[in-house]
């Protein structure tokens, strides 16, 4: 499964998004696209999100069976601490 989170996306994104994944709340995004639909449309939100911010989780072969990609301002950052992915927020 994976998960996108989008805050303060601009127009045109989340319309994107429900083609391939179903929209459960606002600017939550669910779905289990492939491995390649998801790079393409991290690619897309990575490249558009301007000021805004975007999440992934995605399923990975790791010791918590998932992993985080963000992208956009003022963003977390995931971190590997021992294995663990942790968030950690960027100083200004």
């Amino acid at each position: 499964m994976t998960v996108i989170v989008l805050i303060a996306a601009p127009e045109g994104l989340r319309g994107h998004l429900t083609r391939w994944m179903v929209e459960v709340n606002a600017g939550v995004f669910v779905g289990n696209p492939s491995r390649r639909v998801r790079d393409r449309l991290w690619e897309l939100l990575a490249t558009r999100i301007g000021d805004g911010q975007a999440v992934l989780a995605e399923p990975a072969s790791n010791e918590q069976g998932w992993a985080v990609r963000t992208a956009g301002r003022d963003r977390w950052r995931p971190v590997d601490f021992d294995g663990l992915i942790l968030s950690a927020r960027n100083r200004r």
